[in-house]
């Protein structure tokens, strides 16, 4: 199996120049001591889709032994205003800039792709921090329309020989990727499991890690920590092996998972531990989750409580500590060292 990691939190590459560069970036993946990366992207690798350009990243990859994967573009119609750069790709027409993207990315022999439904808008207070909140469109209907964009996006990728993987991303439930992949196609729409984002949606991760593995081709993996409020909790991202995931219950069911690499997602730009509020025992929180299990959100509330009494011991950051800073370098290195060990762990088990 392969380490990868996201290129969208790695720590800044930059060229002497100045500029970005997709080369510097897989040269600084392999200094990492990693064999993958995921550019959120496509258009990381060039924004006009040269096939020059695109095809000498990919000799570079290559010729640094990386596997590469990729992504397109949110597939959520009700938020395609704010991705201009898709609509302008496709010269006014947002559903073209996600197809010319597809046959880019498979031109260059890259057919896992990563999407998502929407964005988090931290600027916001609590549960309108999530675009499943938006009181102007409800979630139904995004979802309706999301599996409507991705049907329209189907014949592109049998076309190209892609897999569209929709990440359990922090508005949406892994109960509801899995109905989009069978509504839509497992031969076309797979899985990225975000193993921390679904403790976001009330959901534990062994319990969507089992939903989630028979179309799980793609992963974003961290550690979290989860810190009681009054109601609900706070979710934090933390160093792998010092947060509240049971990895083996979450190797297991992965374990069948038609995955090649498994990638870490790192900290935010500044070490931010990507703080999310969970209001699980809010009224207007609990009616937007339509199939919450009762057994999922009280094992992670006793997660949060055993957590804190960690903390309060000296065991674990106490909640000054999670909002502070950690180091990127030193978060993804100290990651792969965790999750090569602990896959080979679980291989030898």
């Amino acid at each position: 199996m392969v380490l990868g990691v996201d290129s969208s939190k790695l720590p800044p590459v930059a060229l002497a120049s100045g500029e970005s560069s997709p080369h510097a970036v897989l040269e600084r993946v392999v200094e990492l001591g990693f064999g993958g990366v995921l550019f959120r992207s496509i258009l990381d690798l060039d924004p006009s889709l040269d096939p020059a350009v695109l095809a000498d990243v990919r000799a570079h990859a290559d010729e640094l032994g990386l596997r590469l994967e990729a992504g397109i573009a949110k597939v959520n119609p009700y938020m395609t205003a704010e991705l201009p750069e898709i609509r302008e790709l496709g010269g006014g027409d947002y559903v073209r800039g996600l197809q010319l993207m597809i046959k880019a990315a498979s031109a260059i022999g890259i057919t896992e792709l990563w999407t998502a439904t929407a964005g988090w808008k931290r600027q916001y207070p609590g549960r309108f921090q999530y675009d499943r909140f938006r009181t102007d469109a409800p979630w139904g209907d995004q979802l309706r329309a999301i599996e409507g964009l991705l049907l329209l996006l189907r014949p592109a990728l049998l076309d190209a020989g892609c897999h569209l993987n929709v990440e359990t991303h922090e508005e949406i439930t892994s109960v509801e990727v899995v109905r989009l992949v069978e509504a839509v196609g497992p031969d076309a729409i797979g899985i990225t499991f975000d193993v921390a984002n679904v403790a976001v949606r009330g959901e534990l991760p062994s319990a969507a890690a089992r939903r989630c593995a028979p179309y799980t081709r793609m992963s974003h993996l961290r550690d979290i920590a989860l810190w009681p409020t009054p109601t609900g909790y706070l979710r934090f991202v933390v160093p792998f092996g010092e947060g509240v995931i049971d990895w083996p219950s979450v190797w297991t069911p992965l374990a069948d998972a038609p995955l090649s690499m498994v990638t870490i997602e790192g900290l935010e730009a500044g070490g931010l531990r990507s703080k999310k509020p969970v209001d699980v025992a809010d009224p207007a929180w609990i009616e937007g989750h339509p199939d919450l299990d009762a057994g999922e959100v009280a094992a992670l509330t006793a997660l949060a409580e055993s957590y804190r009494e960690r903390a309060e011991s000296g065991e674990r950051p106490d909640l000054a500590e999670l909002d502070g800073a950690g180091d990127q370098t030193d978060f993804l290195t100290a990651g792969r060292h965790f999750l090569a060990r602990s896959l080979r762990q679980e291989h030898a088990a």
